[in-house]
């Protein structure tokens, strides 16, 4: 499968980080742009994951030396199994990869990480809301096992702790619009797509919780897609058409993010 680095830098002061990364490039490898078997890193994958500017809190760099390159953000041949319109985002929980599809065969692919059960909801549904630096809700479930959850009852503001990141993607079923959210004709699926504070857990299944990224590739990623955007999540690790996902009803509950319970992969 071909592969192209995507490297949009998103204001001259991230374009200037670039330069140095290429200039660190031909001056000499360092520990921090080597990957884990001694191959260098290259430069644009550098400046992809420096440090944020611009934002309201802190935004460290991603240590990529320590994770597998092929979690970058990349360009590929879409897999012969979507067949998604371009602009359909395509979540694969057992792969571990989230695609934004684009035209001419080609995908966007982000690393993702998962919850250590997998999923229990899968299918077709829509982005209807997105929040930068969102609050976090810990579900009454999290706050009764989780003394730390516990603590936020009435949730918790965002924030570099805040377990949702920088950026939130809200996923809803139905005939939805601005004014009949979580309502019996547009149901709240309960599944985010968000940020995470801990990076090493990109390409893994550590966690409960919904859809976790790299900082730096939610916001890329928030900063592509609208609302309505369709989003499909796909049910195993088999190989399948999107076109008929399976699904499983969750009652309706209102909570961000919720705690979903997934069946096991046989690939973690």
């Amino acid at each position: 499968m071909s592969a192209r680095i995507i490297n949009r830098p998103r204001s001259r002061r991230l374009f200037c980080v670039a330069a140095l990364g290429a200039l660190v490039a031909v001056s000499g490898c360092t520990a921090s742009n080597m990957t884990k078997d001694g191959e260098p890193i290259d430069p644009l994958v550098v400046a992809m994951y420096a440090p944020v500017e611009g934002e309201p809190f802190r935004v460290p760099a991603v240590p990529i030396a320590k994770v597998d390159p092929k979690l970058y953000r990349q360009t590929v041949t879409t897999p012969p199994t979507i067949s998604a319109e371009p602009g359909t985002i395509v979540v694969d929980p057992y792969e571990k990869f989230l695609y934004l599809v684009q035209e001419g065969g080609q995908s966007i692919r982000y690393g993702i990480g998962v919850g250590k059960q997998g999923f229990a909801w899968s299918g077709t549904a829509e982005i209807h809301d997105k929040q930068h630096w969102p609050k976090w809700f810990p579900p009454q479930e999290m706050q009764e096992r989780d003394e730390y959850a516990a603590q936020f009852p009435d949730g918790m503001d965002g924030g570099p702790k805040n377990p949702l990141g920088s950026r939130a993607m809200y996923l809803y079923e139905g005939k939805c619009n601005a004014d009949n959210l979580r309502s019996p004709s547009c149901r709240d699926t309960l599944y985010r797509i968000h940020a995470t504070s801990e990076p090493l857990s990109i390409g893994k299944a550590v966690s409960s919780g919904c859809i976790r990224m790299w900082n730096q590739d939610v916001i890329d990623l928030y900063d592509r897609v609208p609302i309505g955007t369709k989003v499909v999540v796909l049910s195993t690790g088999a190989p399948q058409s999107i076109e008929s996902p399976a699904m499983v009803e969750l009652p309706m509950q209102i909570g961000e993010p919720v705690v979903v319970a997934l069946p096991a992969s046989p690939a973690i």
